[in-house]
């Protein structure tokens, strides 16, 4: 790729590339084409979780978390799924905030475990992960803990990122090893996706990808629901008439579950 690459028609045009790709790869699995037809499975993971009254738990830290609020409390979002964080440590947890400054927080070990303890989830509950290097400690950490605890595990991580890093964990295993199954984002190593001259690059990738993923897992899930006499159940935007009062409504199911809170 040439300097003259590195433009906003240069990352558009890589950027809708990706996207092309994780679409054509999803429809050639539809169409019998492929065995390994990743979305779909997690689509079924997605659903099963929903019939059986279960929660999607959803995890990520730095800009992953991105992700985590495109599929937990959003409108056109499914109810059951809840928000799992680092700072639940000081909202939950008791901790002070100034352990939120500490920028190698996720790198400790035993973080996740509190994390996961504060959620107290239930065994019928989905862990959705999401990291795009899937090394970090405390994401392995919580794949680990949640596959102990007879959960299945969703990743959305960069296989390339991933395969390309050694493991930081102490159990040498990195998110794609644990999970049930993984919904690559095609993004590249360092994530980054236009190369800079002299090295480095700049405009990730992962974000645009991720949210990609995540929406079509969402709309098969949808799909598998509704052939089974199940209606989904959707967040409408709270910014139509009757939608805040009806999303509480929808939510009562899973009170003491779900957290929603201002932010």
């Amino acid at each position: 790729m040439s300097v003259d690459s590195v433009n906003a028609s240069g990352f558009a045009r890589e950027g809708l590339d990706a996207l092309n790709r994780i679409a054509a790869s999803a429809q050639a699995g539809r169409a019998g084409q492929s065995a390994q037809d990743e979305v779909r499975r997690a689509a079924e993971l997605i659903a099963h979780c929903v019939r059986t009254d279960g929660v999607i738990q959803a995890f990520g830290t730095g800009h992953s978390q991105a992700l985590v609020l495109e599929l937990a409390g959003r409108a056109g979002g499914l109810v059951p799924t809840n928000r799992l964080s680092i700072a639940d440590l000081v909202l939950y947890g008791g901790d002070a905030p100034s352990v939120l400054d500490d920028p190698l927080l996720e790198r400790k070990p035993g973080v996740a475990e509190r994390i996961y303890d504060l959620a107290e989830p239930r065994p019928e509950d989905l862990f959705v992960i999401i990291s795009n290097s899937g090394v970090n400690s405390v994401i392995v950490e919580m794949a680990l803990r949640a596959k102990e605890r007879g959960h299945r595990v969703l990743a959305i991580t960069s296989l390339s990122h991933t395969r390309a890093v050694p493991a930081s964990h102490p159990s040498g295993r990195k998110l794609a090893d644990i999970a049930d199954v993984v919904l690559d984002n095609a993004a590249p190593r360092g994530d980054a996706l236009l190369p800079l001259p002299g090295g480095g690059s700049v405009c990730a990738l992962s974000t645009l990808t991720g949210v990609m993923l995540v929406q079509m897992a969402v709309a098969e899930a949808a799909s598998l629901l509704l052939a089974a006499g199940v209606r989904p159940p959707v967040y409408v935007s709270a910014n139509v008439p009757g939608g805040f009062e009806g999303n509480l409504e929808l939510e009562t199911r899973y009170a003491g579950r779900i957290r929603r809170t201002a932010s």
